[in-house]
């Protein structure tokens, strides 16, 4: 049974790193068989740790954090099947007076329809929580089955190589080069860079993630809150240890990463960026209490790192990025317009929503350019899971997401051992950066970008509530 146990453990560690691997490879998984391809893997890796695993190993600090997420990811679940039950036609007429008018209208032969559901396109709202779903679960599995050191580590490592690989796939159309062009056609110009994504937003939404995990990893070998304490002699032995090379190639690699956000030409990313070194460095500082020396030591780093970023930007060419913050580019901008008429939608379907993946059904052709534009995403992750889910799923949803941010953060700051301090910030603050981004775009919309932020919210919780096991290595 014991064997049974660890390769069921086995198969499902390395079928969650398949789908971290996979997931932006075809255009981010936008694309149907793709998100197929997902939503089939989570679900053979739950047939295979409910048919497999006894044991459980949640330890009593991950079982507390995940005590009131629980229970607000049950309530925005009750909320999505809510939506899709068909209720006699006049209960939904009390429960969502909206939603029986636009029945009422659109659909055909209405008089002889005797049920209807809360969403006003049932099929939509089905599909779109199947793929949601799939996300829930690779959380949960996360959560469940990584729990030995080596398991964190092995995770972090294969998210900071996706994002080299990202990033130079990235550099390289911008010099001309798309190596994605044979399999899904002409992806970006020259002018900005999106690596296997469409979009060059989303492509920056993925590596804002993946900046911070690599700082986390950084400061996890390097572990740099010992070294400022050190005298100088200790300080030159510990920079021949081996960790501190692999520090060194991982800082290598970051850099590649943030020069290839910085050419995405993103604003918003720009803006994360610069957020994520603010951050970084405020909450490590407020971590080193009053040691003035660490203190020097850190901001020495961060500072010298930014300062690399920000020459190299410029000996590349940032002439395209710093036009997009231009009075004319921000004047032309056509998210404030898109956010006015999403607050429209919700004000119509205020309780229940309009029904999960809806927006894009009930959201107004928008001029632009002088001809019609079709209007998917509001550009907001939260203005949209507000306008289809309604004020309670929403704020299920929402206050999941919060509350093990907040029950991630507390553990953190109270833990000593280098790789969770590391590790663990990085988590952090990736979670706060992706967030960030959230209030202008809709990277938690994008396959790749989910699946990346649901296994980063899950690896940070257990990442610092990690107790080594007696019988682990």
């Amino acid at each position: 049974m014991k064997n049974k146990d660890q390769t069921c453990r086995k198969v499902i560690e390395f079928g969650v790193i398949g789908l971290v691997v996979f997931s932006p490879l075809p255009a981010a998984s936008v694309h149907e068989w793709s998100i197929l391809v997902i939503q089939l893997t989570a679900i053979a890796l739950t047939i295979i740790f409910f048919g497999g695993i006894r044991e459980s190993r949640d330890g009593l600090p991950l079982s507390n954090a995940l005590r009131w997420p629980k229970y607000l990811f049950v309530g925005f679940w009750i909320i999505i099947i809510f939506q899709l039950i068909p209720f006699p036609k006049w209960i939904t007429r009390i429960l969502s007076p909206n939603t029986y008018a636009f029945h009422e209208l659109h659909a055909p032969d209405f008089s002889s329809v005797k049920f209807m559901s809360l969403s006003l396109v049932p099929a939509h709202s089905f599909k779109t929580a199947l793929a949601l779903l799939s996300y829930f679960l690779i959380g949960f599995l996360i959560v469940k089955t990584i729990t030995r050191r080596s398991q964190i580590l092995r995770m972090f490592f294969v998210i900071y190589f996706m994002g080299i690989f990202e990033a130079v796939s990235g550099l390289l159309q911008l010099r001309g080069f798309n190596p994605y062009a044979p399999f899904f056609g002409k992806i970006t110009g020259l002018e900005y860079v999106s690596g296997s994504f469409v979009n060059r937003n989303h492509f920056a939404g993925y590596l804002e993630m993946i900046i911070p995990v690599s700082l986390g990893l950084i400061f996890a070998q390097f572990d740099l809150f010992s070294f400022s304490r050190m005298k100088w002699k200790e300080k030159l032995v510990r920079l021949s240890d081996r960790n501190v090379s692999i520090a060194l190639l991982l800082l290598f690699g970051m850099i590649l990463m943030c020069l290839s956000l910085v050419f995405t030409r993103s604003r918003s990313a720009v803006f994360v960026l610069i957020f994520v070194f603010i951050l970084f460095f405020f909450l490590i500082v407020w971590r080193s209490g009053q040691n003035k020396e660490q203190k020097k030591s850190i901001r020495i780093f961060l500072v010298s790192f930014f300062c690399i970023i920000l020459l190299l930007s410029l000996l590349i060419g940032m002439d395209t990025t710093l036009k997009r913050f231009s009075l004319e580019t921000l004047s032309q901008e056509s998210r404030p317009r898109i956010w006015a008429e999403t607050l429209k939608i919700f004000s119509g379907y205020p309780v229940f929503g309009s029904g999960l993946g809806t927006f894009a059904a009930l959201f107004p052709n928008m001029e632009g350019d002088g001809r019609l534009a079709k209007v998917s995403h509001a550009h907001n992750d939260y203005l949209e899971y507000l306008s289809e889910t309604g004020v309670l799923g929403a704020a299920f949803i929402i206050g999941g997401i919060f509350v093990i941010f907040f029950g991630s953060f507390k553990f953190w700051q109270q833990r000593r051992h280098p790789m969770v301090r590391g590790l663990g910030l990085g988590g952090i603050v990736a979670i706060v950066a992706i967030l960030a981004h959230g209030v202008t775009d809709f990277n938690l919309h994008i396959p790749s970008n989910m699946l990346l932020f649901s296994v980063i919210l899950s690896l940070t919780l257990v990442t610092v509530t990690y107790k080594r096991s007696k019988n682990e290595a």
